[in-house]
């Protein structure tokens, strides 16, 4: 890039998932969009999710009824966009009558005044009105509808200690969150936004009624002009205000730890579980990767730098203990074999617990210095296209050329096929491809979907694909998410493309890194370029 500064409409700070939301639905009303991600896409929250597209059941005990209403309608939008990565899931509510949460919520409280006797129990009616409002709030039509479970009978109730002999059964979705991201930014690079990773932001100043932004990333430092900045900057969103922007703002972001645990498989069936607990909060167990089993979150104030995140022992044995208060079978901490933490960059609403913090987002327009400057707050991965529309709804009296929503069922790249037929094109896979394995197709299915035969182009045989890096992920693969999903590192490619770090040895990652070092010095060209 010259000395002539690249000028646009809309440059966006962040490469997660409300960043490259936001891209992606700009770029196609027709601005020109820049983003600059410091890392690589989804490097920090959005790819430490508990990966579920949810209405989010605990927080009607919070009355968040337009939150939860909003994530429920677009469960299904999103189910019919990205069916290669999203996908229905029943989960197992274990209740017995003695059950009791001490909690702060609202529910909690009206019951303590109107049901003094109860002492903490939830009664099984307010339970079955809390997910006859799950089914209904939200325009349910795919998913299939809360039915009740003898867990006597049910195979649900196998690993379940005996004591627990009734459950309801209820709808959501998995979605494969950093997929998701990258998947955005891929969309958004190809109408057109120009997706910079590995690239920090330096400052950011108004200048002759625009924002003068300067960058250093892996071509050295450039200067970019734009009508609006878009701060979708995640747990660093407080710190691009202060410091990048310095714009002086009282409102606050307040940074929510959640950890999670993956173990080895704990049961056999392919249903979630939603656990309550006495402290009044919940957790999930969900099947993951076909041989594990993904427990969490938990919610704790983070107090460190927002890069220095893990999940620490004490949450860790948290996690355990919790689930070992439904498991037949204690979970110890020799089953754990991975475990990852995220920071939730919640708005700062004076919530008493990180658990009582609002999960709704925040969008907060500045326009004291003349060129707008939009600040995001919190927000769930379910509603980041709704947050996306929001936040261009903020910035239209700016961009009065823009075009309209559009991207409601508009599919991602690979996601045009129906929602229900993941098993056909699995299929078609395998007929193409004898050598592969089951196992495998499926897993190219759910990475790429629509996109696996492109990827697949004219092989014969496995070794038509290139060097095999172990458990299935080949050379072929590796330079298509260099290509087009901008992958550098092998750890974009076995954490947040793929899962497959749970499979390969440290010696075959350092392989794959070298390999994608070397690569990358050759100049290949993401998407963007």
């Amino acid at each position: 890039m010259g000395a002539q500064a690249e000028e646009v409409d809309l440059f966006i700070i962040g490469g997660g998932i409300n960043g490259c939301g936001i891209a992606r639905d700009a770029v196609g009303r027709g601005l020109s969009v820049a983003l600059a991600e410091q890392g690589d896409l989804a490097q920090a929250t959005s790819s430490a999710s508990t990966k579920l597209f949810h209405g989010g059941l605990r927080y009607l005990e919070y009355f968040e009824f337009r939150l939860v209403r909003e994530a429920l309608e677009e469960r299904e939008t999103l189910l019919v966009a990205m069916p290669h990565i999203s996908w229905p899931m029943r989960f197992v509510l274990p209740w017995h009558p003695e059950m009791r949460f001490e909690s702060d919520t609202p529910t909690s409280r009206l019951l303590s005044k109107v049901m003094p006797w109860m002492k903490g129990r939830r009664p099984a009616w307010l339970i079955r009105l809390g997910l006859f409002l799950y089914d209904t709030l939200g325009g349910r039509k795919i998913l299939p509808a809360t039915r009740t479970l003898d867990l006597t009978r049910d195979a649900a109730g196998r690993p379940l200690q005996k004591r627990f002999q009734h459950a309801y059964e209820y709808s959501d979705c998995w979605v494969e969150d950093a997929k998701l991201v990258s998947l955005n930014a891929r969309d958004a690079a190809e109408h057109g936004a120009r997706v910079m990773t590995r690239t920090r932001v330096v400052s950011a100043a108004r200048q002759d009624g625009m924002w003068q932004v300067t960058v250093d990333g892996p071509d050295g430092r450039h200067t970019h002009r734009a009508r609006a900045l878009v701060n979708a900057g995640g747990p660093w969103v407080g710190d691009v205000i202060a410091n990048v922007a310095r714009i002086n703002s009282t409102e606050g972001v307040r940074l929510v730890r959640g950890s999670h645990i993956v173990t080895k498989k704990l049961y056999d069936h392919d249903r979630c579980y939603f656990f309550q607990g006495t402290d009044g909060r919940i957790i999930f167990a969900i099947p993951y990767e076909q041989d594990f089993t993904l427990i969490g979150t938990t919610d704790k104030d983070h107090q460190a730098a927002p890069g220095d995140v893990r999940c620490t022992d004490e949450e860790r044995d948290y996690l355990l203990a919790f689930a070992s208060q439904y498991f037949a079978k204690p979970v110890t901490k020799d089953d754990v074999v991975w475990t990852y933490a995220g920071v939730r960059p919640l708005y700062n609403d004076g919530a008493k617990s990180a658990t009582a913090a609002t999960r709704d987002y925040v969008l907060s327009l500045d326009t004291t210095g003349g060129a707008p400057l939009l600040n995001v707050f919190g927000g769930k991965i379910t509603t980041y296209r709704r947050l996306a529309e929001s936040a261009l709804e903020k910035l239209s009296p700016f961009f009065p050329q823009a075009k309209g929503q559009w991207t409601a069922r508009a599919p991602l790249p690979g996601g045009n096929f129906p929602h229900d037929g993941v098993a056909a094109l699995v299929a078609k896979i395998l007929a193409d491809h004898p050598f592969l394995t089951p196992v495998w197709a499926a897993r190219l299915v759910r990475a790429y979907g629509a996109e696996a035969p492109a990827l697949l182009a004219g092989a014969k045989t496995a070794a038509d694909l290139g060097r095999d890096f172990g458990a299935t992920l080949t050379e072929a693969e590796v330079r298509w998410l260099m290509r087009h999903e901008f992958a550098r590192r092998a750890e974009d490619v076995v954490w947040r493309r793929t899962k497959l770090g749970l499979r390969l040895s440290s010696d075959q990652v350092a392989v794959l890194d070298g390999f994608m070092t070397e690569a990358d010095n050759r100049a290949l060209s993401p998407a963007a370029e």
